[in-house]
């Protein structure tokens, strides 16, 4: 299976989470997972919670790119779609706990709660926060990233669901 990779350079304005989740449900509609199916809403917030964290917490522009398996074939597993929002802070995330009406400090919980699994990196001078949803029925393994299978993937990955 083809994987298509798309970006989209996202400005320091809180407004730009409603244009990159926007331009994030057409390129979705576009790899063939339609605006109605679970995985499409789930990606979208996981989009702008990663997107929103972004632009708050840095105030500097960040770049979100998305890894789309391609239509499948008859014999293809549906695969996974990643999502990477990269910013010009080297600052690690740091999940904090909302309590009560809290209105802010969920975002990686909300993250932790709906990937099958994320992470950050250094990117550059600055870093780069992923998280990955498997596009399949439970129980079947969907093919990720570095070439391996859900089932197979090594248990050390970061922030990986067991």
């Amino acid at each position: 299976m083809q994987v298509l990779q798309v970006q989209l350079e996202v400005g320091a304005d809180p407004a730009e989470v409603g244009r990159a989740r926007r331009w994030a449900r057409s390129r979705l509609a576009g790899s063939g997972i339609e605006a109605d199916e679970p995985v499409a809403e789930t990606l979208i917030l996981l989009i702008s919670e990663l997107v929103t964290n972004a632009v708050v917490h840095t105030g500097c522009p960040a770049v979100l790119r998305m890894l789309l398996p391609g239509i499948p074939g008859p014999a293809d597993a549906p695969g996974t779609v990643r999502v990477e929002v990269a910013d010009r802070s080297a600052c690690p995330p740091r999940p904090r706990h909302a309590e009560g009406d809290d209105t802010n400090g969920r975002g990686l919980e909300l993250v932790d709660g709906l990937a099958d699994r994320w992470g950050w990196q250094h990117e550059g001078a600055g870093k780069s926060i992923w998280c990955e949803v498997d596009r399949c029925d439970g129980g079947v393994p969907a093919a990720t990233f570095d070439g391996a299978t859900y089932d197979d993937a090594d248990s050390g990955v970061a922030y990986e669901k067991v």
